[in-house]
């Protein structure tokens, strides 16, 4: 059940709420754990997966699998310049290709019923890469592949899951399946479509302390503005420990902080500005 009550049954789209742990192979890990998250009660924005077969299809149709194979086999992964440059041939076929109508109609369609449920016309989402080989226990998928902010309109939505699908063939995550032994062709990509949460501050949470490994303290590293500019390395965040049980900060570590990602108002993605300007000394003394 998503918000707005029972929404629609697509081929190529699943709901947050039909999907669980069990469902890697078909919306890769992050929709999984979404999807985990939302039918345990877990306030996640809503929102809902483009599959896995969706990729599949588009690449069969299109006849990209041979093509593809044929600038993998002539690429040298261990030259930078040879691997970036016949990627960008790769990732050029999937921006060029058409995405079959069935695909276009699931997505578009779903956009617009998220749109409806929850009372939002052109409903501004992120539109988030789940590889199927992402987060296993012998290799980390996670963050090589892109996600995209602030996307509106369900032609650009659908746009932008082909690019998602495209990032799948960036030079880092090829170089990395290739060391570690995955066949390219193994993996595929599913979409994520979520509604955004337009923050005024935002960050990331660890379950356990990443530095000491103590399971009763959680990490928080935050920032002013969307949390990008936190996994992407753009500012140096503040850092606060807290004890579990007693949910008390047992230490803090506050940062200068320049400049923040915010949405850009009258288009699609976002932009980088200063913190001064946006929001003013009052505001972040």
């Amino acid at each position: 059940m998503e918000a707005g009550g029972v929404m629609g049954t697509y081929r190529y789209v699943r709901w947050f709420s039909e999907v669980g742990k069990g469902d890697i192979p078909s919306v890769g890990g992050k929709g999984a754990n979404l999807g985990e998250m939302t039918q345990r009660g877990v306030a996640v924005p809503p929102g809902f997966c483009v599959t896995a077969e969706a990729y599949r299809v588009f690449v069969s149709s299109a006849g990209l699998g041979a093509k593809i194979k044929e600038i993998i086999e002539s690429t040298n992964c261990d030259d930078a310049d040879d691997l970036n440059c016949k990627c960008g041939d790769i990732r050029r076929l999937f921006l060029e290709a058409p995405i079959p109508d069935a695909i276009r109609s699931d997505i578009e369609n779903a956009y617009r019923e998220l749109c409806d449920s929850a009372s939002i016309d052109d409903m501004r989402v992120a539109v988030r890469s789940s590889a199927t080989a992402e987060d296993l226990p012998d290799a980390s998928f996670a963050g090589q592949q892109d996600t995209y902010l602030h996307i509106r309109g369900a032609v650009n939505v659908t746009s932008h899951v082909r690019r998602c699908w495209a990032s799948l063939w960036t030079g880092r995550a090829t170089y990395y399946r290739q060391k570690q032994g995955y066949d390219h062709f193994e993996v595929s990509l599913s979409a994520v479509v979520q509604k955004m949460v337009n923050s005024g501050k935002s960050g990331v949470m660890f379950t356990a302390n990443p530095i000491t490994n103590d399971r009763n303290q959680l990490m928080i590293n935050s920032s002013w503005g969307l949390g990008e500019a936190v996994v992407a390395g753009i500012v140096t965040p503040d850092e606060f420990t807290v004890d579990k049980k007693s949910r008390a900060v047992v230490e803090r570590h506050i940062s200068e902080k320049n400049v923040m990602i915010i949405e850009r108002p009258d288009d699609l993605g976002t932009m980088e500005v200063s913190v001064m300007n946006h929001l003013g000394a009052d505001k972040i003394a």
